[in-house]
């Protein structure tokens, strides 16, 4: 409880007592009895007030009627939707559009990113996938926004996110790559449609 909870309440239970106190000398009862009426109303009042506090303390008032400020809340992951055929991916935390998909039936993670040209994987996602890096040639140099980096080519049996399916798709792997996975245009300009609308990425298969 802040110091102004605090004053706010104390005034509270200073203004209860006047107020039973101007009621029972409206009531024109002997002093005697006005005394013993005024310290069993004291009683009731701390009693409450424990009560109330010991509650506060345990936490069994947290959150009752209470709304959480935005700024408090922790950040939502971005979620997918299906509808109308369309895969509906919302803007997460970071900024970007993040999808869970497969890759030969493997569990990873991608960023939609259409200014990538083509789609990038980590190596260690690559291992998993039982892909086949290099066996297309010698390492390639490629300018990312980090700089230019070298990378291995590789070939993608079956991609899949939600209904977006894409089989025999031309990636590039490297450790420099960290753990994020890419889909880029090659990927994209296979779809029907594509764009950000109402803060959503909608992929149209």
């Amino acid at each position: 409880m802040t110091g102004t909870d605090q004053a706010m309440s104390s005034l509270w239970y200073v203004g209860a007592i006047i107020l039973v106190a101007a009621s029972l000398f409206a009531r024109r009862l002997p002093m005697s009895g006005v005394l013993r009426m005024a310290l069993l109303w004291i009683g009731i009042f701390a009693l409450l007030w424990a009560l109330f506090s010991t509650a506060e303390e345990a936490g069994w008032l947290q959150g009752q009627g209470v709304e959480t400020s935005r700024a408090d809340a922790p950040l939502q992951a971005a979620g997918t939707v299906i509808a109308g055929g369309a895969l509906r991916i919302s803007v997460s935390g970071d900024g970007h559009y993040w999808a869970e998909g497969t890759i030969n039936g493997t569990p990873a993670r991608f960023l939609i990113d259409s200014g990538a040209s083509i789609t990038a994987l980590s190596d260690g996602t690559a291992r998993a996938a039982g892909l086949n890096v290099g066996n297309d040639g010698p390492p390639i140099t490629m300018t990312t926004a980090n700089g230019k980096v070298e990378v291995e080519r590789t070939s993608i049996g079956t991609l899949n996110i939600g209904p977006i399916r894409a089989s025999d798709l031309d990636a590039v792997v490297s450790p420099t790559f960290g753990d994020v996975n890419v889909i880029g245009m090659n990927l994209l300009s296979r779809l029907k449609s594509w764009g950000v609308q109402d803060g959503y990425m909608v992929l149209t298969p």
